[in-house]
């Protein structure tokens, strides 16, 4: 099996919103960790077959961790935007 397909005890604790470094694979899937949210992006097949299963059961897992922990949250109606920083050209 890939690294990015090992059994879900192989996998490092995902602790969702933790801190800005934990990235997990499933198939092409990408799940990057943020403080204040978790980016999907990628894709991933989730065939009818043991592997798909696997990967299926990995992305349920980590999905519902993420609900989890916002369920245990107070959380805001909608983030604020994020701070806009203007900086000189290095180029100029």
């Amino acid at each position: 099996m890939s690294k990015s397909m090992s059994k879900p005890e192989d996998t490092p604790a995902f602790v969702p919103y933790a801190n800005e470094a934990d990235v997990i694979e499933i198939g092409r899937l990408m799940l990057e960790n943020r403080l204040d949210r978790i980016t999907i992006s990628g894709d991933v097949d989730l065939t009818a077959d043991k592997h798909g299963l696997e990967a299926a059961r990995r992305l349920h897992a980590l999905l519902g961790q993420v609900v989890a922990s916002l369920e245990s949250r107070d959380l805001p109606d909608q983030l604020p935007p994020p701070p806009v920083e203007t900086v000189d050209n290095p180029f100029a």
